[in-house]
């Protein structure tokens, strides 16, 4: 394993297009080398889920929109292998969804789901990111797209080390 790229966002509302906020954490060589969070500013003012991250439209309304982070969010992905998310399948969607929204060529990396990581390497269910945190002892602040992410790179770095004998 060369790079990665382990990502979560938080949205808004129901569509997927809807991300208010970014966290991305690059790994190179199995080290992390760079923590990015960013809030945006969805196409939408509508809150759905300020319950689950804490963010509404106040939070967000002056932030640039995905499009106008775009360039920095690709500059964390560039040369990266693979991208990691838990419940990677969302993710994906949400990803997909923004770039789609803003004319923006989808990322050619293939997603690793670190839910389905989690389960064929330690066997854990249930299978939830406080779950698998709590399993390996990685520290988290569950609903915040930085620590998030961060989780998921620290998954991936658990799946991949070599075991001592």
């Amino acid at each position: 394993m060369t790079t990665f790229v382990a990502l979560d966002f938080e949205t808004a509302d129901n569509g997927r297009d809807s991300a208010c906020s970014i966290g991305l954490v690059r790994v190179v060589n199995s080290q992390i080398v760079q923590r990015v969070h960013y809030l945006i500013r969805p196409p939408r003012p509508i809150f759905r889920y300020t319950h689950i991250h804490g963010i509404c439209w106040q939070d967000v309304m002056d932030h640039p929109t995905f499009g106008e982070l775009w360039s920095s969010i690709n500059d964390v992905l560039e040369g990266a292998e693979f991208l990691a998310a838990h419940y990677a399948s969302f993710d994906q969607r949400v990803l997909y969804a923004c770039c789609d929204r803003h004319g923006i060529p989808r990322p050619c990396q293939p997603f690793i789901c670190t839910v389905q990581l989690a389960r064929s390497t330690w066997n854990i269910r249930p299978t939830k990111l406080p779950n698998v945190c709590n399993y390996l002892g990685i520290a988290l602040n569950h609903h915040h797209a930085l620590s998030d992410a961060e989780a998921c790179a620290r998954i991936v770095l658990a799946a991949v080390q070599p075991t001592i004998a």
